[in-house]
């Protein structure tokens, strides 16, 4: 455990890079390989939209890690958080805790919240427009979305009152879990249920991908299941009733063209309609 906590510490902005292409190249291709759905869709033209959006947010997270690394550092230096306030743990057991305290706030929160309201919505109907979900859906998030996201992940580190490589580590197996989450494999359905009652499994968050309410308004989660099922918003649906995006977005022209996906935020606003 102490090497984990020294590696995270000074993790290099390199190795985070490989894990993050590692990952998608893993999964790709696995997915070729094993699909869960065979997508009709061009996949390198779908992917080069996908990536452009991910090296925002990358952008966006590097351009303000210093406002991260500061809250993270203020809260460990003051004692001031959940984590700051607990009894002496066994580090294994304060790392857990650490990490789905920074999971509720930073991820489901903040996805639950851009559900919740019709401003913040309009940037992640961008990552929703998405009608053939892969490994690189992942990161499909419109700069404005990665923005929001920031805000919730140093709200979670100030309110948790994590040191930094806690959140480098939960960073790390946020980019796993959603590569994973998204990949077009095709698991066992016994496996996948059984990973679904700890980790957000794959089909568990395909069904967040359906595209009409009240299925997209449920499986929030993103590392650990465990607060969809305690908040009552996890939701089931067999994987060949799974349809992709958003029924106000089905338009190839309006859900697979970078220009018009960055402007959907700025559009008129369209109603989601109930299955």
């Amino acid at each position: 455990m102490n090497d984990i906590i020294a590696y995270f510490s000074t993790i290099p902005s390199s190795h985070r890079s490989l894990i993050l292409m590692g990952g998608i190249t893993f999964f790709w291709l696995i997915e070729n390989t094993f699909p869960l759905f065979h997508l009709q869709y061009r996949k390198w033209q779908h992917a080069r939209i996908n990536f452009f959006l991910t090296f925002t947010t990358i952008v966006v997270n590097f351009v303000l890690a210093f406002i991260l690394i500061k809250t993270a550092n203020w809260t460990t230096e003051n004692d001031f958080g959940l984590l700051q306030w607990l009894p002496a743990l066994p580090l294994w057991l304060y790392t857990i805790i650490g990490l789905l305290l920074l999971d509720l706030i930073g991820a489901y929160l903040a996805h639950y919240v851009q559900h919740r309201f019709k401003i913040l919505w309009r940037f992640h109907l961008v990552h929703h427009t998405d009608t053939w979900i892969d490994t690189t859906s992942a990161n499909r998030h419109h700069p404005g979305e990665s923005i929001i996201r920031f805000v919730f992940t140093t709200l979670g580190v100030l309110i948790v009152g994590s040191p930094m490589w806690m959140v480098f580590l939960y960073q790390t197996l946020s980019v796993i879990s959603t590569q994973f989450t998204h990949a077009n494999i095709a698991l066992p359905q016994k496996l996948d249920v059984f990973l679904s009652y700890f980790i957000v499994s794959p089909n568990m968050h395909k069904v967040h991908h359906h595209y009409v309410l009240p299925y997209t308004d449920s499986n929030y989660g993103n590392i650990f299941s465990v607060w969809d099922r305690l908040f009552g918003t996890f939701t089931s649906l067999p994987k060949d009733k799974i349809i992709y995006g958003v029924d106000t977005h089905m338009a190839v022209e309006e859900n697979n063209n970078l220009k018009n996906l960055l402007k959907i935020p700025f559009q008129k606003a369209r109603s989601i309609k109930n299955s």
